[in-house]
């Protein structure tokens, strides 16, 4: 939302604390409207029977500072032959307070004579920001009305309100404006003069259309363009945040830019017609959140929690905040008290936070640096608005003071207008999206770098798992392997033993996957060779893998160990792993801890003999880990019933690849033969 939208289109109340100052001085020092330069023309002259004459009316000029003024309540005020010859003449600078020091009235009426052209046709008033309830009469007819005005229902007053004047009252060439406004204790106790110029404006009706369009895109460009840039940075931050769980500044970042988004509708009907204050409270809830969102997101930036003692006071200052805005928007509460609500929350969002993020920032964190130059311009203009309102009591000062405050609050590029808040949200909004620049740019060069060690990972792995197999006499084996990722955790190795022409096959799974688990294959791989060297026996070479293990914090493996002899004689050891299937029958062995979690190993070992056509599979979890997408495992069963059906390694993989593959898949399978045949990789 617009931070400034008060002072320059006062139904915007804003997602940041600076507009709650505005909105107070604003009622204090009289900002409540800006002055256009070119809806005031020539002023003509007021007539000498004290009518204002406009019947040299070239373009609109605004009439809210002309007639006289009366409080009280009567309907004979309206018609146009009443004598207001008693009433007090309106000034420019005098204050409400001043035309009726002791007769606060709830109503004040006011009234214009204007002498006007008969023959006018398009003749036309504009009211703004008058009251939160008013009448609008012309020689006694209704001409516009906004809210309640007895008994009271406030509305907003952003919009320009445009009635063309009937003909056949311009045709008597004097018409008489009687405006009937609500006067709740904030206009009587304001320190700003009671009315200003653009209250009333005098024209054409297809001039003051067209000027008052191009008013509302100007008053209100900055305001849609923060939205919506608060919507955009939003939205990617969800994205990141989907991605990054554990950034959860993401994900208020993205509750700042729906909330923020939430205004917009409102928005477009509040600057098109008046709408009662109570339809306004949803806001107030809103604004709610965006306070609270906006100090979850710092503290989510800062990495450290906030003390409930200082939560405390940020809910306290925030509902204060709220409960002002309603008395505020009811005008139950004086002009001058009104200013102390909002201090609580103004220390801690133009001093608490700043001098939390300058700390982090001196730690070296350059993302609370980034973050704290909004932060510095919201308090930069806090102190401003403070000052400028202090001085605008010292009556030497007060004219410079209030011209300051109007350029500091809306300055005008063209038909845009623009202020120091506006460029506090925008660089709020721009200071998150180059944070989150910064981060992605930083996570692709890391990514990169992990990408080059995952490939350096992967030719590692080429290598270290066997892609032929020796031939060994008498036995034929077929291994497959299908990685769930790039880099995978299961790893086996086979060793044909020349001297006595036995075959030692050793397979298993590390824990983990990705990079850290390619790492501990490569470790055990060449642990594997290693004991080969020194013996052949499958116990002991669980030994030697386990022993290289221990003490390497969470690195554990399941493995399995098997020798077969020449003559078939076979030994196995386990740690762990899935026992194999000889002849699709599975093997009975006791179950047994994995590798790296005891101190000298406990292995089950088995002996059997391996026949001439018998064939043994060997295969890792990722079978019958397999799931398909209703969530049902593979599991043994359909291993079993598998192995009734298929003879190769290839077939058991490619079947548990399509049931739906979730982990790393090894097979490897063989066969007893009578006729020696070289192995098959």
């Amino acid at each position: 939302m617009n931070p400034f939208a008060c002072c320059r289109s006062p139904l915007l109340p804003t997602s940041f604390v600076a507009s709650l100052y505005l909105g107070i001085l604003c009622a204090a020092t009289g900002l409540t409207a800006q002055t256009n330069p070119e809806l005031i023309a020539v002023s003509p002259v007021q007539s000498r029977t004290g009518a204002f004459d406009a019947t040299q009316l070239g373009k609109p000029v605004e009439i809210g500072t002309e007639g006289v003024v009366q409080a009280g309540d009567d309907p004979a005020w309206a018609r146009p032959d009443f004598d207001d010859s008693t009433w007090l003449q309106v000034t420019r600078q005098t204050r409400l307070n001043e035309y009726s020091p002791k007769n606060h009235q709830a109503i004040v009426w006011r009234r214009i004579h204007i002498r006007v052209v008969p023959e006018e046709t398009e003749l036309a008033l504009q009211a703004y920001f008058v009251s939160r309830a008013f009448e609008v009469y012309v020689n006694g007819q209704k001409l516009i009305e906004s809210g309640q005005v007895e008994p009271y229902v406030p509305y907003l007053r952003a919009a320009r309100l445009i009635a063309r004047i009937p003909e056949a009252q311009i045709r008597t060439g004097t018409i008489v404006i009687a405006i009937r406004a609500r006067a709740p204790i904030t206009w009587w106790s304001s320190a700003a003069p009671g009315f200003n110029g653009p209250m009333l404006t005098l024209g054409q009706e297809s001039t003051l259309r067209s000027r008052n369009l191009l008013s509302m895109i100007g008053e209100n460009a900055a305001t849609v363009l923060e939205n919506l840039l608060a919507l955009g940075v939003g939205l990617v931050a969800l994205a990141l945040f989907l991605s990054q769980r554990r950034r959860i500044e993401y994900f208020w970042i993205f509750v700042q830019g729906v909330l923020n988004a939430a205004f917009l509708p409102l928005l477009f009907l509040g600057v098109v017609h008046n709408i009662p204050v109570t339809w306004w409270f949803p806001n107030e809830i809103i604004q709610f959140a965006i306070y609270i969102a906006i100090l979850l997101m710092v503290q989510a930036f800062l990495r450290k929690p906030f003390g409930w003692l200082l939560w405390l006071c940020i809910v306290v200052a925030c509902l204060t905040v709220v409960i002002c805005d309603v008395g505020y928007q009811y005008g139950i509460f004086q002009a001058f008290y009104n200013a102390f609500f909002t201090i609580p929350l103004g220390i801690i969002f133009s001093l608490v936070v700043p001098i939390l993020l300058f700390r982090q920032l001196r730690r070296g964190d350059r993302e609370a640096g980034i973050l704290l130059i909004p932060f510095l311009l919201y308090s930069l203009w806090i102190y401003v608005q403070i000052g400028t309102g202090l001085l605008q009591l010292i009556p030497p000062l007060s004219k410079a003071a209030v011209h300051a405050q109007q350029v500091i609050n809306a300055f005008p590029i063209g038909f845009l207008t623009i202020g120091l808040s506006d460029l506090g949200s925008i660089s709020f909004y721009f200071s998150l999206a180059i944070i989150m620049v910064l981060r992605s740019t930083r996570m692709s060069r890391q990514q990169g770098i992990f990408e080059s060690e995952l490939a350096a990972a992967r030719e590692v792995q080429r290598v270290i798992q066997p892609e032929e197999v020796e031939s060994v006499p008498g036995l034929r084996v077929e291994t497959v392997y299908q990685p769930a990722q790039q880099v995978g955790g299961d790893f086996f190795q086979i060793i044909p033993h020349q001297t006595d022409g036995s075959l030692l096959i050793v397979a298993g799974d590390v824990a983990g996957k990705g990079l850290q688990a390619g790492m501990l294959v490569a470790l055990l791989v060449g642990a594997i060779r290693t004991a080969a060297d020194s013996s052949t026996d499958p116990e002991a070479v669980l030994h030697a893998l386990n022993n290289r293990l221990m003490g390497r914090g969470q690195a554990q493996a399941t493995c399995l160990a098997l020798r077969i002899a020449r003559d078939g004689r076979s030994t196995l050891a386990n740690a762990g792993h899935l026992p194999p299937y000889l002849n699709g029958e599975p093997v009975a062995m006791e179950g047994t801890l994995p590798l790296g979690m005891k101190e000298g190993g406990d292995f089950s070992v088995m002996h059997f003999q391996l026949d001439d056509d018998d064939k043994l599979l060997l295969m890792s979890d990722g079978v019958v880990e397999a799931t398909d997408a209703a969530g049902n495992l593979f599991g043994f069963d359909r291993v079993y019933e598998l192995l009734r059906t298929v003879n190769s390694a290839v077939e058991v993989a490619t079947a548990a690849r399509i049931f739906g593959q979730e982990d790393d898949i090894s097979v490897i399978s063989v066969t007893r033969t009578a006729l020696l045949e070289p192995a098959i990789a």
